[in-house]
């Protein structure tokens, strides 16, 4: 499987929005572009498509930004991808219907769909607070004060 960048950015910003508070603060996108080394304008697409699947919304002017719809622990990473990937969560066409439906059918159910149902159900499983929690596990900073 293969996720585009769309799709790995825009986790990496939810990510970055999640670590403040989701019901009150609002964090510009330069912020976002900047925390993470991007590019603004590329992430103002990511965003789009995040705030038409009601995952984010905005807030405009001086104090303006996008915050999350839900908590954390209320979105899950397949929601996100989901909003980002376009073809990532499409069932796989049909290859050899005509000429071989058997063989059709004994790759759909014994390949195809499981794999379909296991990566959504893993993806769905996964909060956007649990990867919050990791980043923050894997990137603290100890100071020691002498």
């Amino acid at each position: 499987m293969r996720i585009s960048a769309k799709g790995r950015y825009g986790l990496a910003a939810m990510i970055v929005i999640a670590q403040g508070n989701y019901d009150s603060d609002t964090i510009p996108v330069t912020a976002i572009a900047d925390k993470l080394g991007l590019s603004k304008i590329y992430l103002e697409q990511v965003f789009s498509l995040l705030k038409r699947a009601g995952l984010v919304t905005s807030i405009k002017g001086a104090q303006g930004g996008y915050r999350l719809t839900r908590e954390p622990s209320d979105i899950s990473v397949y929601e996100i991808l989901d909003a980002l990937e376009q073809v990532l969560f499409e069932r796989t066409e049909d290859s050899v219907l005509e000429q071989a439906p058997a063989v059709e059918k004994a790759m759909r159910t014994t390949v195809f769909t499981p794999l379909d149902e296991a990566v959504q159900a893993h993806l769905s499983a996964i909060s956007l607070e649990a990867l919050v929690t990791s980043a923050g596990a894997q990137n603290e900073n100890y100071m020691f004060f002498i």
